[in-house]
């Protein structure tokens, strides 16, 4: 199975629709990063994705951007595939 990365906050409903996603796919193995919490991992995040918005997602090492583009991804037909499943 793919590892899955999510850098999200407390409160973020797109977070929890990334989360329900993934869910439908069978996946809840989700390390979720808060930038909540330090401010040196907002920073990170800033400076690995260009973005300052959560969640912020990776499968793998791919970037795969926020919810929107997970969710278009999933539209496309195109995340079954980079999560491995058949």
């Amino acid at each position: 199975m793919k590892s899955i990365k999510m850098y999200t906050s407390a409160y973020c409903p797109y977070c929890l629709n990334a989360e329900k996603l993934f869910s439908k796919k069978g996946i809840t193995d989700i390390k979720k990063i808060r930038v909540d919490i330090d401010s040196a991992i907002l920073e990170e995040m800033i400076e690995k994705t260009g973005r300052r918005t959560v969640p912020q997602i990776y499968i793998d090492e791919y970037h795969v951007g926020g919810f929107d583009d997970l969710r278009a991804l999933d539209l496309e037909g195109k995340l079954d595939p980079l999560l491995g499943i058949s």
